[in-house]
């Protein structure tokens, strides 16, 4: 396997475990009252959005050629961070 292949296969592992997380904390937001849902489901919408823009990071990467994806790995690894931050604070927010 490819350094390539092993990068994308990191990535994907991890996209899908932030998926179910994020999953996880939007059945959380459906069981709270009103106030606090509105606030819940903001957090749960952005992070939706950081994960929409991490799958297109991972699509960049996939289909690039030869070494370019060597170039698009510093900005999915920023991508991913963002992410990482993003989902560990919700994480807090909705365990208080």
């Amino acid at each position: 396997m490819s350094l390539k292949d092993e990068y994308v296969e990191k990535l994907k592992a991890q996209l899908d475990e932030w998926s179910a997380d994020i999953d996880v904390l939007d059945a959380k937001v459906r069981k709270t009252d009103a106030e606090l849902r509105i606030k819940y489901d903001e957090q749960v919408s952005a992070l939706k959005l950081k994960r929409e823009e991490a799958k297109v990071k991972l699509a960049e990467v996939q289909s690039s050629a030869g070494e370019a994806w060597k170039e698009l790995r510093k900005g999915s690894d920023e991508a991913w961070e963002s992410i990482k931050s993003a989902i560990a604070e919700a994480r807090k927010k909705f365990n208080e």
